[in-house]
């Protein structure tokens, strides 16, 4: 084969990829743009006055966009059209959707694995869907050739464990674990030591998500993070913070805590097909500073997905979504 059938080939696959995860993530999100789509709908006319940006404001807002990034998204907007470079309704959706994909690009969206072993601590609170991330990574990880160890180092949890062992199971990988009660940072230890010994690819942390108070949760996740350095000085390479996209704002001052207390360094964003609100995406890289490196729409493991900030942007504001 050539060299320009071969990237001919590379392009005609990345194409065909993009579009599979435009169709999932457009099904998925399928009560955002409904919602999103029925507001604009009532809005945007060919004309651009004080009332259709006060109306809109209130949509972008309604939809969990944020107040700040709702800010910035209206008046930039207002100095498109003051420029003339915005005359119509469609010229004015695909200028919130260049914004807002804009606004979603904070930092590197890519998971990283590129150490021997990765280790990863997934972080959050009970019922953000720390666990069934840890599963859906873990599976997605093995199609991909790499092999992965699961750590419960959520020992306060009853069933925590188990839960985790489930997805072990479904993913063909090892778990590591101790009895409910046990010292986290001796499981996390545990687990660690095993990656490295066995030659594992990824080595992933399960951590608590309720304590009997806020300040105890976040020194078990710093224990965890320090007992993780002892073993690997550069580690973790990831901290994963779980955000259920149905809790909106009040999540994101969960989310706040979390970051004050570690190094987060990206949030899977769950839930994305339970809430008719999804531009909480937006708001959590305007509010937290932190990219969104996966994205979950549905229950099936293939709907785990890498976020990409242009492709969530087209499904949530593209021209059809205004028929909806």
């Amino acid at each position: 084969m050539s060299v320009d059938a071969e990237v001919t080939e590379s392009a005609a696959e990345g194409a065909a990829e993009k579009k599979g995860w435009l169709k999932g993530v457009r099904e998925g999100l399928s009560k955002s743009r409904k919602a999103l789509g029925q507001q604009l709908a009532s809005i945007l006319l060919d004309r651009f006055d004080d009332e259709v940006w006060e109306k809109l404001e209130e949509t972008l807002i309604y939809a969990d966009v944020g107040v700040a990034a709702t800010v910035k998204i209206v008046q930039s907007l207002e100095e498109a059209v003051d420029a003339g470079q915005i005359t119509e309704s469609g010229e004015l959706l695909a200028k919130v959707r260049e914004i807002t994909a804009d606004m979603l690009r904070a930092d590197e969206h890519r998971i990283d694995v590129d150490h021997q072993p990765a280790v990863i601590v997934v972080c959050g609170v009970n019922g953000t869907g720390k666990t069934t991330t840890i599963g859906k990574v873990a599976w997605h990880l093995k199609e991909l050739g790499k092999e992965s160890i699961l750590v419960a180092g959520d020992t306060f949890r009853a069933a925590a464990s188990e839960q985790l062992e489930e997805w072990g199971r479904r993913a063909g990988c090892r778990v590591i674990r101790q009895k409910q009660g046990s010292d986290a940072g001796a499981v996390v230890h545990d687990g660690v030591a095993a990656g490295q010994s066995s030659g594992a690819d990824v080595v992933i942390v399960d951590t608590a998500g309720r304590l009997h108070t806020q300040k105890n949760l976040m020194k078990e996740l710093e224990k965890v993070v320090r007992v993780t350095q002892k073993l690997v000085p550069d580690g973790p390479h990831e901290v994963l913070l779980t955000l259920d996209a149905t809790t909106g704002q009040n999540g994101l001052v969960q989310a706040k805590l979390f970051a004050e207390s570690v190094d987060v360094s990206g949030v899977v964003l769950t839930k994305m097909d339970g809430t008719a609100r999804g531009g909480i995406a937006i708001a959590v890289t305007q509010e937290l500073g932190l990219p969104i490196k996966l994205m979950g729409v549905g229950e099936k493991v293939e709907d785990l997905r890498p976020f990409d900030p242009d492709g969530f942007s087209q499904v949530m504001f593209e021209e059809g979504v205004l028929g909806s």
